[in-house]
Formats: structure tokens, C-alpha cells, sequence
């Protein structure tokens, strides 16, 4: 008896858990086109999972029709995997959930069917995967608000350079500039020309246009220059226009916003994002 007890409560946490869990992400992100198959939504894959997430009370979305909060700020959704284990007999599906880093959220059970036509048995292995959620009551809190990108305005911070530029040194005493600034509505930036230890790498500015080489193995392609330099390579995701990538060792994403390709990178603990000229 006493081992039940402890049994129903730590199932009752565990359910706790993945409902706060779940409960900080407002969308969820199906794409047309998963991994494990050759074809746009083969077997009605994507239209299933889509629905199947809307039934449960989610905001479900297509990964090619995101509103513009969610393409300003990835971190709102979780993007949703299907993982295909099928053995010669049984069609096995798992669906995975991962934020905006790659980071796994929530995984359901592995969903199975016997059935011999395709599209049945994947229609009934993922509704047996989506059993996974009958225990969760899912209600969006708000919380992924808090993993937005800041966003820096520029508009007085002019002002207060041009107010603050004179400087009043003591008498007799020559005055050497240590900082220089550059203001502008595009770019904002304090040099200090002191000389100081630094173990930070700068990621190299790229400008012209790189072209893409799609890499041996298909999973990705390498950026190069005119000269032909490569510059980067980049990762594909389960979603269009969504790139893993790698710069002078620093990690970040590459992703299309309005028809520009942006990389977008933490430097100093700061996201910046540097707009790409790319022909693929």
C-alpha cells in the first residue's frame, strides 16, 4: 500500500512537470516535409500531427506559415520531430518536441501498428504515439516571453553621445582619448584602444555574396566566397529556411526572415544577427 502511494505521487509530479513544461510554449511547429521521409506530408504524416496537437488544445502551425511574433522570437514554439523505428513487420513512431536551441522538451512513448498499408499503420502508430499527451492539460502561461531577443533602440542614444562627447581635462594636463564610439541607427559600438587581455574572438564580418555548396553527405551546405574561401557551413533542421551554423567557432542559426538570410549568434552574452548575402 505504502509502495502505491509512493507510485500515484511520484506520477502525479512527473505529470506536473511536463504540464508546466509545455505550458511555457504558445505554438506548436509541424513541418510539411519530416525527416524520415522522401515526400511533403507522405502518408498525410503533417496534416495528422497537426490536427492531432489542435484536438489537444494546441496552437498548431505549419513550419512555412509562421506569424510574425514566432519569426521574431523562435523560442515562443516547439518544434515538433517524428522519429520512424519501423521494423520489417510493425511501423514504430516516437514524436519529439525540442525549443528553439535543439533542446528536447518532451518525448512521447513509441507508437506501434501492424497494419500492412502505410498510410493506416503510420495513421495508427502516431495516434498511439499521442497517447503520450491524454494525461496533459495544456494552457499557454506566457513564460516564453521571457526568451525573446532583446531589442536595442537606438533612436536617443545619439543625443546623449553628441551631448556627452566635450570633455573637461585638468589644467596642464594633456588629455588622451581611450574610447572610441560610433553611433548610428544601424550599428552602435564602444572601442576602448586601452590596451587590455581579451581571450573573446571576434566573429569575422562577411560581406559579398557567398554561394552555397551542398556538403558530401547531403545534410547541409558550406558558404564560400569569390575567391572560393569557406566561410561557414550550416545544418539543415526539420524546418525550411532554418540552418544550424558554424562561423569561426561560434555556434548559431541561419534563417530566412521577409527574403533575407540572417545569422544569428551570441557574442559576449549579446544575440547579434548579421544580415547574408546568399545564392543557393
Amino acid at each position: 500500500m505504502k509502495n502505491m502511494f509512493f507510485a500515484i505521487l511520484f506520477i502525479g509530479g512527473f505529470v506536473a512537470t511536463v504540464n508546466a513544461q509545455l505550458n511555457d510554449y504558445k505554438y506548436i511547429i509541424v513541418p510539411k516535409k519530416f525527416n524520415e521521409f522522401k515526400k511533403e506530408n507522405q502518408y498525410q504524416t503533417s496534416t495528422l500531427v497537426k490536427y492531432l496537437f489542435e484536438k489537444k488544445g494546441f496552437t498548431a502551425l505549419y513550419g512555412d506559415e509562421l506569424p510574425d511574433e514566432l519569426n521574431n522570437n523562435r523560442c515562443l514554439g516547439l518544434w515538433v520531430d517524428l522519429i520512424d523505428g519501423s521494423s520489417m513487420f510493425t511501423t514504430k513512431t516516437k514524436l519529439i518536441l525540442k525549443d528553439c536551441a535543439e533542446k528536447e522538451v518532451f518525448s512521447t512513448k513509441e507508437g506501434k501498428s501492424k497494419s500492412k498499408e502505410f498510410k493506416t499503420a503510420y495513421s495508427e502508430a502516431i495516434r498511439d504515439a499521442f497517447n503520450s499527451f491524454n494525461t496533459v492539460n495544456y494552457a499557454y502561461n506566457g513564460n516564453s516571453q521571457k526568451s525573446a531577443p532583446i531589442t536595442v533602440s537606438f533612436k536617443n542614444d545619439v543625443k546623449k553621445i553628441e551631448e556627452k562627447k566635450e570633455v573637461v581635462a585638468p589644467k596642464n594636463t594633456e588629455s588622451v582619448a581611450v574610447i572610441k564610439q560610433e553611433a548610428s541607427t544601424a550599428r552602435q559600438t564602444y572601442k576602448s584602444v586601452e590596451p587590455v587581455q581579451s581571450d573573446i574572438k571576434k566573429v569575422e564580418v562577411i560581406t559579398g555574396t557567398l554561394y552555397a555548396q551542398e556538403l558530401p553527405d547531403g545534410n547541409g551546405y558550406q558558404l564560400v566566397d569569390s575567391t572560393p574561401k569557406i566561410l561557414m557551413k550550416v545544418y539543415k533542421t526539420s524546418m525550411p529556411d532554418y540552418y544550424l551554423g558554424k562561423r569561426d567557432g561560434t555556434d548559431g542559426v541561419l534563417l530566412k526572415k521577409d527574403g533575407k538570410w540572417f545569422f544569428e549568434y551570441y557574442e559576449g552574452g549579446v544575440l547579434k544577427a548579421d544580415e547574408l548575402d546568399i545564392k543557393f
